[in-house]
């Protein structure tokens, strides 16, 4: 033992580190030689290598686009407040005369004291400047109401903002175009959209639609926030009588608005957004964000909808894969022989999908990058409507999606990379196809995959339950896909040469055909899925629909507040039958509460419910299972008016003129009902609310400054009608209304129309009252179930497009692979016609079996969706309309004619000549 040294013994070394160490050495060796190998074949097989690249990198361009341009449309918040500031310093908005807290940027504040003080004035420039103090400068910049001027085709509303473009400030918002800044109250700016809509030129005029007005046109201005119309006014232009809550200052102090300053502005009740913020509040955006269990459930359903997408994508790579590991049998042969095992084969023939992966996310990135950069204006201006920030592409995203673009490659890669380990060395080494034997286990796993799926998506309704209820349902489809070739090869031995051809070839590469038809069948699926749910939803919704008014009639309403006088009923009766074909026009009075010390803040005016018929359950209380079953048995719990409309009861006073029109009642009902009206009493739309002949009315009222609720009820003699169109109404006569101290405003006018009227028959006889401000008009189309049959039809246009694009892709492999049968036929004296007959036959076994599946798919979706949809339903309270079980014919007959076109193409373009080959012995 040496001195000073403390020995410890030590046992025999294991050769655990050695072996690791080899068996990584051997590991990374293999997945270099067989990346050598995959990048070798890409330049040998550059067609297929095209394809593959084609397919893999479209998607990852289209994502990578929209991924970039959103980046760049979301602004970072210093980006926000540069484009709300300008070239001022901060900005201040006045909401309060007390003091506020606020956060660092201003986006949001609250009162200190906890109560709600807001100004009941409008602040002047004076003001803000005596906050500020000597050498300031402030400007006022306000969104006023938009301005309805005349176009040549039409009237045209354009959004306005107030401000001074001659001062510097202001001007550092917007970005001149051509002209100058207004200058005088008739003179206004454009921008650039709203100058195309008007086809105006600087220097023009440009009328209100009232024609009370007439501006000039003098300069061109874009607001980077707002791409659409918009109209720059002078201030001296609008008056400013009111509090204006969007209205903000623009301020340049000497020096700079520092953090003394803005507590000092707080104070006042004023909400600072500055320039220069400290670092620590400057974060940029997160990519996930704040989950809570709503976006929790929104994420899973966009990582579901995103592993779809990742499915097509493989199915329809896969083929070109299986037909590269058939080409390359020998070769794989070889390498067995070689000392390869299963394991080395298959990272040959991975390696190719992490190649071709690789460089299909490369040439899918810098094209969508270089796309969302060169379309950028293009962007702004038709899908955002606002200028982007800088230049940017979203980092995290662009790693996430050549992750994924890699994992589909593989994904694509990996069924033939098994089918290739599973070869026998001795046929390869020949060249002898050998067509792989069924396997019952496959069928097993498929058919338990689509069972287990079709149950776990009729479990809840949830759209992330429904969605991986459908993958695993395809997923099952996938594997049992090979076994229905396999039964259909068989069956195919009574039909012609050409039919029996496809269907064998079909059968030998199953690898190659099932994914393709398992393509085709997932984009029919959920094409013809999503067809049928939107058919019975729209069906479901007109029979749920409750009419505001009888169909065809009108209800017209005066929008502007302004003090021009009303029209009178013989105006408004006169247009109405000269543009809408009116046949009878009422007015419409609604009701106001009037008091001896101001005006009342709240007003309402409702019938009450007898005691024994008031449901003793709201539609939002938390309801139990029995108690949900005890409102559904109740008959007091069952009206589908208070359902769709809620509690609200609409009041009007009537004298019997507007009642016919409003509710479209028999003119026997109508005539009692205005006899009622007549004698001083009520009319209610609603039996439960008579008793005894008797309506009684509630009217509730809170006056200003005070707090309490004054509540008085009366019952009045009433009449009621049967259950009409509209939301329910309670009808007083203005005797009636005397009585409960209320006096009757004008609330519009409605008008009885044959048929309702067109849009271009609205615009005239609003622009015939325009003289008496503008005008609404809500037209009553009935219940007539939403067409989708637009959407249905691009669904079913874009699984077309999917399926010509798998048929023709197997298609054209089957014949790059079959070359040799062909010369056999040729051989033994085929027509040349037969090639073309073949494609034919190959494209439709693709394209119809498919189509078929996916039909078959598609509807046993929409049956489960419907079905756990309806059982959730029929236990629920409020009661609701249970989803009727529709075909969506015409996305099916576009979907059978996909197959036929399919054929006619492969058709189209085959050459008609068999190829004819000398083999050298």
């Amino acid at each position: 033992m040496t001195r000073g040294r403390v020995d410890t013994p030590v046992g025999p070394r294991t050769p655990l580190e050695p072996g690791r160490r080899r068996r990584f050495a051997e590991l990374t060796g293999s997945w270099r030689a067989a990346l050598r190998i995959a990048r070798r074949e890409s330049r040998r097989a550059r067609r297929r290598t095209a394809l593959v690249l084609a397919m893999i990198a479209l998607p990852v361009l289209v994502l990578t686009f929209l991924a970039a341009s959103y980046d760049m449309a979301e602004l970072t918040p210093q980006e926000q407040l540069d484009r709300r500031l300008g070239v001022a310093d901060a900005e201040l908005r006045w909401f309060a005369d007390t003091p506020v807290v606020q956060d660092e940027w201003g986006d949001t504040w609250y009162p200190r004291d906890g109560g709600q003080s807001a100004m009941g004035r409008p602040t002047t420039a004076d003001e803000v400047t005596a906050l500020l103090g000597p050498g300031s400068r402030v400007t006022e910049i306000r969104a006023g109401s938009p301005v309805t001027v005349r176009g040549p085709r039409g009237d045209e509303t354009l959004q306005a903002w107030i401000l001074d473009l001659t001062d510097p400030l202001a001007r550092g918002l917007v970005r001149f175009r051509s002209g100058r800044a207004p200058q005088q109250p008739g003179e206004v700016a454009l921008s650039p959209t709203a100058l195309r809509r008007l086809d105006g030129r600087l220097g023009e005029a440009v009328p209100t639609a009232d024609r009370t007005r007439t501006y000039t046109v003098v300069g061109v201005v874009e607001f980077p926030d707002d791409l659409g119309p918009v109209i720059a006014l002078h201030p001296a232009a609008v008056g400013r009588a009111d509090a204006q809550p969007d209205s903000r200052w623009l301020i340049d102090v000497p020096g700079s608005v520092d953090a003394a300053m803005v507590a000092r502005l707080n104070e006042r009740g004023v909400v600072v957004a500055r320039r220069h913020v400290p670092a620590s509040t400057t974060s940029s955006r997160s990519f996930i964000g704040y989950v809570g269990p709503a976006n929790t459930s929104d994420l899973s359903t966009m990582v579901l909808i995103a592993g779809l997408g990742l499915l097509e994508v493989v199915l329809l790579v896969g083929p070109a894969f299986a037909v590269g590991v058939r080409r390359r049998r020998r070769d794989l042969a070889l390498v067995a022989v070689a000392g390869g095992d299963a394991a080395h084969l298959r990272r040959v023939v991975l390696a190719d999908g992490v190649v071709l992966g690789v460089l299909g996310a490369a040439a899918g990135l810098l094209l969508g990058v270089g796309a969302a950069f060169a379309g950028r204006p293009i962007m702004e201006q038709y899908v955002f409507g606002a200028r982007f920030g800088g230049y940017r592409c979203w980092p995290l995203a662009l790693v996430v999606l050549g992750g994924v673009a890699v994992l589909a490659g593989v994904l694509a890669a990996l069924a033939p990379a098994w089918t290739a380990a599973r070869q026998d060395v001795m046929a390869g080494l020949a060249g002898r196809r050998t067509p792989p034997p069924p396997r019952a286990r496959a069928l097993v796993i498929g058919l338990t995959l689509v069972v287990g799926g079709a149950a776990f998506g009729a479990s809840r309704t949830s759209p992330a339950v429904i969605l991986t209820g459908l993958i695993l349902g395809e997923l099952g489809l996938v594997c049992c896909t090979p076994t229905l070739i396999g039964g259909l090869a068989r069956l195919g031995r009574v039909l012609p040469p050409a039919p029996r051809i496809a269907l064998r070839d079909a059968s030998r590469n199953r690898a190659a055909a099932a994914p393709a038809i398992c393509a085709v069948m997932a984009a029919v699926a959920g094409s013809v899925a999503l067809g049928g749910y939107l058919a019975s939803d729209a069906v479901r919704d007109a029979r749920t629909y409750q009419p505001l008014l009888p169909t065809g009639h009108v209800l017209v309403n005066r929008d502007d507040a302004t003090l021009r006088p009303e029209p009178t009923l013989e105006q408004v009766s006169t247009a109405a039958r000269e543009h809408l074909g009116a046949s009878a026009v009422a007015l419409v009075q609604a009701t106001a509460c009037p008091s001896a010390d101001g005006p009342a803040s709240y007003c309402s005016v409702v019938p009450e419910l007898p005691p024994d018929r008031v449901c003793p359950f709201l539609p939002g209380d938390n309801l139990s299972a029995s108690q949900r079953r005890q409102a559904l048995a109740d008959p007091r719990c069952r009206d589908r008016a208070a359902d769709y409309f809620g509690s609200y009861v609409q009041t009007l006073v009537d004298d019997g003129s507007a009642l016919p029109l409003l509710t479209g009642a028999d003119p026997a009902v109508t005539t009692a009902a205005t006899a009622v009206l007549r004698a001083g009493g009520v009319v209610v739309t609603d039996p439960r609310y008579l008793h005894d002949g008797l309506v009684t009315v509630q009217v509730n009222e809170v006056r200003a400054g005070r707090d309490e609720a004054t509540t008085t009820r009366r019952d009045l003699t009433g009449y009621a009608l049967a259950p009409t169109s509209g939301q329910p109404r309670l009808l007083l006569s203005a005797s009636a209304a005397r009585q409960l101290a209320l006096k009757p405003v004008s609330n519009g006018w409605v008008v009885d129309t044959p048929t309702p009227p067109s849009q271009r028959r609205q615009d005239r006889f609003t622009a015939d009252l325009r003289a008496f401000g503008t005008f609404s008009v809500q037209v009553e189309q009935g219940a007539a179930p939403r067409d989708d049959s637009p959407l249905l039809l691009l669904l079913a246009a874009a699984a077309g497009v999917i399926t010509m694009g798998a048929a023709g892709i197997a298609t054209a492999l089957a014949a790059a692979e079959g070359r040799a049968e062909l010369s056999t036929l040729a051989a033994v004296g085929a027509a040349p016609a037969v090639r073309r007959l073949l494609a034919i036959c190959q494209a439709g076994v693709i394209a119809g079996l498919g189509s078929v599946l996916g039909i078959v798919a598609g509807l046993g979706t929409a049956a489960i969706v419907l079905f756990s949809a309806n059982r959730e339903y029929a236990t629920a309270w409020p009661a609701r309309e249970a989803y009727p079980y529709l075909v969506p014919w015409p996305a099916l007959g576009v979907l059978v004619l996909v197959p036929v076109v399919a054929m006619l193409g492969a058709g189209l373009f085959t050459r008609a000549g068999l190829p004819i080959e000398r083999r050298l012995d």
